[in-house]
């Protein structure tokens, strides 16, 4: 077979408030967290958005732009199979991948005018702040929606959902950030419910470890107590924690 390459150009960037790889949830949805696609000069004219306000929900194609370097390999570990047993990469969503493309499927939330351009809003996103995006499709629920579809992994290890608590500083800074980042506190349950420590942790329901999640220009620090997720501080990002 004749070896082809082709040039990908992204066609975005996307805001997130996501500043790491941990804590980003497993898959998109599973938190309500907001996105904001900036479209690069070349496609920036309106007319590329013409008709995608009438789809509910949208089709992001990606580029794991920080893990390119690394490479990808055959077999790679799934993390609900407890972060050791292995799986091919084509039956995985390892973002270690020989073209280094993802995709997610997010909620529309429309397109809105800033600074004289056109940007695109979008809810439940998992994608790192700064990912490239390569294109955007609409998604249909007739053909993307399989009734029948089968997840085996369930069978092994579902995704946790673990009560989520704050101490009183957190309680304290989420109200003074509220008119910064109003759905800010249901972003945090929404993401440390789900229990983002390697699959092997989660058997442990005390953890002296203190964790951080890294959200806008925030520090969440966070341990896990009793089998609850308790939030035990949130502070600026270059404060001393």
């Amino acid at each position: 077979m004749t070896k082809l390459t082709f040039d990908i150009t992204p066609i975005a960037i996307i805001d997130t408030p996501f500043q790491q790889k941990f804590t980003i949830p497993r898959q998109p949805n599973l938190a309500n967290a907001p996105g904001i696609v900036k479209f690069t000069p070349e496609f920036a004219d309106p007319r590329c958005l013409k008709g995608i306000e009438t789809f509910s929900h949208l089709w992001l194609l990606f580029i794991f732009h920080e893990t390119l370097s690394r490479g990808w390999k055959a077999a790679v570990k799934a993390p609900r199979l407890g972060g050791n047993n292995t799986l091919g990469v084509f039956a995985s969503r390892s973002t270690h991948r020989p073209n280094g493309i993802g995709m997610s499927v997010v909620k529309n939330e429309g397109v809105k005018d800033v600074d004289g351009q056109k940007v695109l809003l979008v809810s439940g996103v998992d994608l790192l702040n700064g990912t490239p995006i390569v294109d955007i499709k609409p998604y249909l629920p007739y053909a993307d929606a399989l009734d029948n579809a089968t997840d085996p992994l369930e069978r092994y290890a579902s995704i946790p959902n673990r009560e989520v608590t704050f101490s009183e500083q957190a309680a304290s800074y989420l109200q003074s950030a509220h008119n910064r980042y109003p759905q800010l506190q249901q972003l945090i349950q929404d993401i440390l419910r789900q229990d983002p420590r390697p699959a092997y942790k989660h058997k442990l329901n005390d953890d002296p470890k203190t964790y951080h999640a890294a959200l806008y220009d925030l520090d969440v620090s966070w341990r896990v107590i009793d089998g609850r997720i308790h939030v035990s501080k949130i502070a600026p990002a270059d404060s001393t924690r």
